[in-house]
């Protein structure tokens, strides 16, 4: 399995000067260490891809022991052409990608295990909430129907934090290829659900502290968390 970081963006709405996942928590660590630590306390640090953009070597120096993944249009491309990126260098393993502005409890990778280790396709999913501005999900016959920020009686949001199995890989990559520039990696999931019958699960991990840092508000309730 590779771990794949979403790191490209450039974060506005935070309005930091600097890539959104260095950004610094009250814990002293930034955004991106608390993933890469977490992550290294289960799985391999070698196995991580940054897809990486916006003032790259800012990140690539705080983090060299990692692999990185330019994406030269990240002005003009959101996440779905980043996570093709880098997807397209691994074509036949299976894929734990997150968004590079999660903060997340690193207990939750215990519950999001069992399915990668029995190779199935998931989106973590905290269904304690359903925010307007967040991406929510459907489901039919037990998986993802609907994935995004507009779905309708949405049951719960995504957290950012997804795995595609080494068996839909190939569809998924071919999914994300016909996304727009601006579409999120959702959006290539739902095409994939649609047109491949993708049978992809809503992983509960509404247990643990999770939360995408887009605004200060945000940030602050990271904090507070911590």
């Amino acid at each position: 399995m590779k771990i794949i970081i979403l790191a490209a963006g450039i974060g506005s709405r935070l309005g930091n000067p600097f890539p959104k996942p260095l950004t610094l928590l009250k814990n002293g660590k930034s955004i991106m260490r608390m993933q890469t630590d977490n992550i290294a306390s289960r799985y391999n640090i070698d196995d991580i891809n940054v897809v990486v953009g916006f003032k790259k070597d800012l990140i690539m120096e705080r983090f060299p022991e990692l692999t990185y993944v330019y994406n030269p249009f990240f002005d003009r491309t959101n996440t779905s052409k980043s996570l093709l990126q880098a997807l397209k260098k691994n074509r036949d393993e299976s894929v734990l990608w997150l968004n590079g502005d999660v903060v997340f409890d690193e207990k939750l990778l215990d519950v999001l295990n069992p399915y990668i280790k029995t190779n199935t396709s998931f989106v973590a999913v905290n269904k304690n909430k359903v925010g307007e501005e967040e991406v929510k999900y459907t489901l039919k016959e037990g998986y993802i129907y609907r994935l995004s920020k507009i779905v309708k009686n949405g049951l719960g949001e995504a957290v950012g934090i997804n795995f595609i199995s080494s068996n839909d890989i190939l569809k998924f990559i071919k999914r994300l290829e016909e996304c727009d520039d601006n579409d999120y990696f959702e959006r290539g999931l739902e095409i994939a659900i649609e047109k491949d019958n993708l049978k992809i699960k809503a992983v509960d991990i509404s247990a643990y502290n999770c939360l995408e840092i887009d605004f200060m508000e945000d940030l602050e309730n990271a904090n507070n968390l911590l």
